[in-house]
């Protein structure tokens, strides 16, 4: 049994605020720890239910995240940036089964930290006319490679939406939604134990995929300015559907997510750091 492990940080153990997952900040450095801890439970878990293999792809803000020195040594990592299929890469390895540790929700919805790739300039996205949370997006992509989405962590409003996109997932909420930058939080050892029990069970049937794939994937993102919905057309097949919004269609997931991708590295290029 092949586990890939897609680790983000918004949605581990403690972590609440932007400077606990800022890359360089005092905050992050402490809060790597937690991250480590929260994918370590989950190998641990994964291990126990009969993986022999475990892949973890870093998949928070430069992919550089993890403590490697503290990984658990039944766990491989994949790190670093520029990954060509970003959070998902390794869906391609023919895995059986994908968890993502440490998820939050999207742009525009209630929870932790909640954003869709970028932090704030993105106010909603939406796939086939839903809200779409890097979770569904990633489920989706997963079941294109015909991988289902076994385990998620991460806040209360992460496991509900999961409930969603894979609603036979085991679901491990962590801490409890308060706001955006506030929560409830368990201890990390009442966390570990939490996250490791959720994916022995996450293998104890074998797992199943639920996404049915349609005839194409329609994008539609809004932003919080409307100088960047032009940036985003530069990208061909890309049109401006109202003030803030731009909209796409691609016949795979493969095709709209790294459109997507590649749309908010345009748009990143016209955020100024005082009006956005």
């Amino acid at each position: 049994m092949k586990v890939l492990i897609s680790a983000d940080m918004e949605g581990v153990t403690g972590v609440t605020f932007p400077d606990d997952c800022e890359p360089g900040h005092p905050r992050w450095e402490y809060c790597r720890r937690f991250l480590t801890a929260d994918v370590n439970a989950a190998v641990a878990g994964f291990a126990a239910a009969g993986a022999d293999e475990i892949l973890v792809n870093e998949a928070h803000a430069d992919q550089r995240n993890l403590l490697l020195d503290q990984l658990d040594e039944r766990a491989t990592l994949l790190i670093g940036t520029h990954k060509p299929l970003g959070m998902m890469e390794g869906i391609d390895r023919s895995p059986d089964a994908v968890a993502f540790v440490g998820y939050h929700t999207g742009a525009g919805e209630q929870g932790v930290l909640a954003h869709t790739y970028l932090p704030n300039t993105i106010t909603a996205v939406k796939i086939n006319g839903e809200p779409a949370s890097e979770g569904r997006m990633n489920a989706i992509l997963a079941a294109e490679f015909g991988v289902p989405v076994v385990l998620v962590t991460g806040d209360d409003l992460t496991c509900r939406d999961a409930e969603k996109y894979a609603p036979s997932a085991v679901g491990v909420a962590v801490k409890t939604c308060v706001d955006r930058y506030s929560a409830i939080c368990l201890p990390p050892k009442a966390s570990s134990e939490l996250i490791a029990a959720g994916a022995r069970r996450a293998l104890a049937t074998p797992p199943q995929l639920t996404e049915t794939a349609p005839d194409g994937y329609t994008y539609e993102v809004s932003f919080d300015a409307a100088h960047l919905a032009p940036l985003a057309t530069y990208i061909p097949g890309v049109e401006r559907v109202a003030d803030l919004t731009v909209r796409f269609t691609l016949p795979t997931m493969y095709e709209a997510i790294r459109c997507f991708r590649a749309l908010t590295r345009v748009v990143t290029s016209g955020i100024e750091p005082t009006y956005g």
